[in-house]
């Protein structure tokens, strides 16, 4: 199962976060399919790539509770409903 989470980069004390999309067994360093974002919580910025997101969404990736809050704030959730709505008409 592939999930959306999220992989610590940066140096001591300062830490930033890459989305990735990976393997659901996979380690937190572990390789990743795709970066799909980035996440700053010290100055507390969030860089994504909305259409992979809802890529890996539709085909089945279970976001992280972290992930899932980054992006219910940027309202990628909503853009997927509907992407999903006008895939239906």
């Amino acid at each position: 199962m592939v999930k959306l989470r999220l992989k610590r980069c940066g140096r001591k004390q300062r830490a930033v976060y890459r989305i990735v999309a990976i393997d659901g067994r996979a380690r937190r360093e572990g390789r990743d399919l795709c970066k799909v974002g980035f996440y700053d919580p010290i100055k507390n910025q969030t860089s994504l790539n909305v259409p992979a997101i809802i890529y890996f969404l539709e085909r089945g990736a279970k976001p992280t509770g972290t992930v899932h809050d980054i992006l219910k704030k940027a309202e990628v959730f909503r853009e997927l409903l509907q992407n999903q709505m006008k895939n239906r008409v």
